[in-house]
């Protein structure tokens, strides 16, 4: 395997600074990390990148996860691993991912999200969900290799 080209984020002066520093902003909302690691792992799943999976997956191990809640982040609807707020954020960021299937994100999955988390989280939330969106993106469009140093 070979990538297109180097990230662009990498490329053009100031980008890699400016997406770095939208990350820290939203980690300033106060989410736990694993929370975070889990939404950002499935966003990234279902978009294929290659890249965020497996850099989050190492991340959510070296928090401690367990198998059981690694493999079963693509199908939490149907495991008991997972926490009711969890859930609402991994609900978040699929409606939030997949803005083809449906347009925007629905009342139900909102309300759900807004029952767990405050304003500044969902904030935190939506800003990590659209930055890894980005960062896939960036990856897949121009194929960069999992596991290897930028």
């Amino acid at each position: 395997m070979e990538s297109r080209m180097k990230n662009p984020a990498l490329v053009l002066p100031g980008a890699m600074q400016a997406l770095l520093a939208l990350g820290k902003a939203a980690d300033q909302a106060g989410l736990p990390r694993t929370t975070v690691d889990l939404v950002l792992l499935r966003a990234s799943q279902i978009n294929g990148c290659s890249v965020c999976v497996d850099m989050h997956a190492k991340d959510l191990r070296k928090q401690g996860e367990s198998d059981e809640r690694l493999f079963a982040v693509a199908a939490w609807r149907e495991t008991p691993y997972f926490t009711d707020a969890e859930r609402a954020a991994l609900a978040l960021a699929e409606e939030a991912t997949r803005l083809s299937d449906g347009g925007q994100v629905g009342d139900a999955v909102w309300d759900e999200a807004a029952d767990h988390y405050s304003e500044q989280e969902l904030a935190g939330l939506l800003l990590q969900i659209a930055t890894v969106n980005l960062w896939n993106r960036l990856n897949a469009a121009t194929r960069q290799i999992a596991g290897a140093a930028w």
